[in-house]
C-alpha cells in the first residue's frame, strides 16, 4: 500500500512539472515577442491558425492563438458533416435542413471575445457531405432526389448557415470557403473534355453533387452564397479552396474553374456576376509521409508564381491550411526548417509589395509539431517537426526566424 502512495505521488508530481513546463514554455511565446499577426499587417496580409472544439479547454493553446494570430479557422465544427441534424431533417415540416450549430457557436463566440476573425470552412465538399443529405426523405439507402429538390435543400443549407453567424456574430466570418476540393488529380477523375477537371470520382467514389446537380453544382453554391451574402448585407468574401494549387496542372484547372463560376450568372443588368472572390490554396509543402522532398525551394516559387496567376483574374489569394513539412528532427534539420520558414514568408512579403496586395491571409495547419505513429493520417499530413512552435507550445527556429524577419 505504501509503495502505491509513493508511485502516486511521484506520478502526480512528474505531472504537476510537465503542466508547469508546458505553461512555461507557452508563456515565453506569449510573454515574450509581439503578435505576429501584428507584425504581418504592414505586409498587408492576416496570420491565420486552425482550432477544434476540444481546444477550448486548452488553455495555453487559446493563449497562443490570441496573442499570435488573428484569422481562425474551425477543423471540423463548421463543416457539413459536423452541422446538418439528420433526425431534424426528416422532421422538418417544410423539408429543408436542420441544423446544430452548439459546438460551432462555442468556438465562433470565443474567436469573438478575443476580438479575431474567422474563415467559414466549409459550405459544400462532396467528400465529407452526408450521403443522406441528398436522398429522400434524408434517409440512408433511399433514392436521390431529383435536381431541384436538391438545389432548394442545397440553397437553404447554405443561406441558412452563413446568415446563422453573421446575424449571430455579426462581422466575425470574413471568409467563406464554398466549394472545397471539386477538381479532380488525374485523368481518371474528370471528363476529357472538361478543362476545369471537375471531379467524377474521388477514390472511386462517384461525386454525388455532380451525379445529381452536374457540373453547375459548384456554381449554384456559390451563387447561392453570393444571394445570402448581399441579402444580409454581410461583408464576406467567398472563396474556392483546395489542394495542391500551387502545382501547374491543378492551378491552370482552377483557373479554368475561376472563370467558369464569374461567368455563370447575370444581373438585372445582363452583366456577369462576381460569384468568386478569391482562391485558398492549401499550403501543404514537402514530401507526403517523407523527408524527401522537403524544404525544396522550388516549391516557394511555385507558391508565387500561383498567387500572382489567380492575382491576374482578380483574386484575393489565401494561404488556407499550410504546413512546412519536416518528418525529423533535430537541431541542423531545424535550423534549416527555419530558413525555408523564414523564406516563405519574405516571398509572400514580396507579393504584396506593389499596391496591390493579393495575399490576404497566411493560415498556419500546424501550428506545433505533434507526436503521432507514423501509420497516422495526421502524421503524413503534417509531419511531427513542421509547426512554428513545439508540442509544449514553445518557440522553435521557424517562429524565430519568421519573426526576427518580420519585425526588422
Amino acid at each position: 500500500m505504501r509503495n502505491f502512495v509513493l508511485l502516486v505521488m511521484v506520478l502526480a508530481l512528474s505531472f504537476s512539472l510537465v503542466s508547469c513546463a508546458h505553461a512555461a514554455d507557452a508563456s515565453d511565446a506569449v510573454n515574450n515577442y509581439e503578435s505576429l499577426a501584428k507584425l504581418c499587417e504592414k505586409y498587408g496580409f492576416k496570420l491565420g491558425s486552425v482550432i477544434n472544439y476540444n481546444q477550448l479547454n486548452d488553455a495555453e493553446y487559446l493563449k497562443l492563438m490570441a496573442k499570435h494570430f488573428n484569422s481562425l479557422t474551425a477543423g471540423n465544427e463548421f463543416k457539413a458533416y459536423s452541422l446538418l441534424n439528420q433526425n431534424g431533417c426528416q422532421n422538418a415540416e417544410d423539408g429543408m435542413p436542420v441544423m446544430n450549430f452548439f459546438q460551432a457557436d462555442q468556438i465562433i463566440a470565443w474567436a469573438q471575445r478575443s476580438g479575431i476573425q474567422m474563415r467559414g470552412h466549409v459550405l459544400v465538399w462532396d467528400a465529407y457531405m452526408p450521403d443522406w443529405f441528398l436522398r429522400e426523405g434524408y434517409q440512408n439507402g433511399k433514392p436521390f432526389v431529383d435536381a431541384e429538390t436538391m438545389k432548394a435543400r442545397l440553397q437553404s443549407y447554405i443561406e441558412q448557415v452563413i446568415t446563422h453567424f453573421e446575424e449571430n456574430y455579426p462581422g466575425v466570418i470574413y471568409a467563406w470557403d464554398v466549394v472545397n476540393e471539386a477538381i479532380g488529380d488525374s485523368g481518371a477523375d474528370w471528363d476529357a473534355s472538361d478543362a476545369r477537371h471537375i471531379r467524377t470520382t474521388r477514390g472511386g467514389v462517384s461525386n454525388v453533387f455532380r451525379d445529381v446537380l452536374g457540373n453547375d453544382y459548384i456554381a449554384l453554391a456559390f451563387l447561392y452564397a453570393r444571394d445570402t451574402v448581399e441579402k444580409i448585407g454581410a461583408d464576406i468574401k467567398l472563396y474556392y479552396n483546395d489542394y495542391n494549387m500551387f502545382q501547374p496542372g491543378k492551378r491552370d484547372s482552377a483557373c479554368e474553374l475561376i472563370k467558369s463560376i464569374n461567368s455563370f450568372a447575370k444581373d438585372d443588368q445582363g452583366e456577369y456576376r462576381r460569384l468568386v472572390d478569391g482562391v485558398g490554396m492549401q499550403g501543404y509543402i514537402g514530401g507526403y509521409g517523407s523527408q524527401a522532398g522537403c524544404m525544396n525551394n522550388a516549391d516557394i516559387g511555385a507558391i508565387k508564381t500561383a498567387i500572382q496567376t489567380y492575382a491576374s483574374l482578380g483574386m484575393e489569394v489565401q494561404i488556407t491550411e499550410m504546413a512546412v513539412r519536416s518528418y525529423e528532427g533535430g537541431d541542423e534539420i531545424m535550423e534549416k526548417h527555419g530558413e525555408f520558414y523564414q523564406n516563405l514568408f519574405k516571398m509572400f512579403a514580396s507579393v504584396n509589395e506593389g499596391e496591390e496586395k493579393p495575399l490576404t491571409a497566411v493560415c498556419i495547419w500546424g501550428p506545433t509539431d505533434i507526436s503521432v505513429p507514423k501509420s497516422n493520417y495526421n502524421y503524413k499530413q503534417y509531419s511531427p517537426y513542421g509547426g512554428l512552435f513545439t508540442r509544449q507550445y514553445g518557440v522553435k527556429p521557424a517562429f524565430q526566424m519568421v519573426y526576427d524577419f518580420l519585425n526588422q
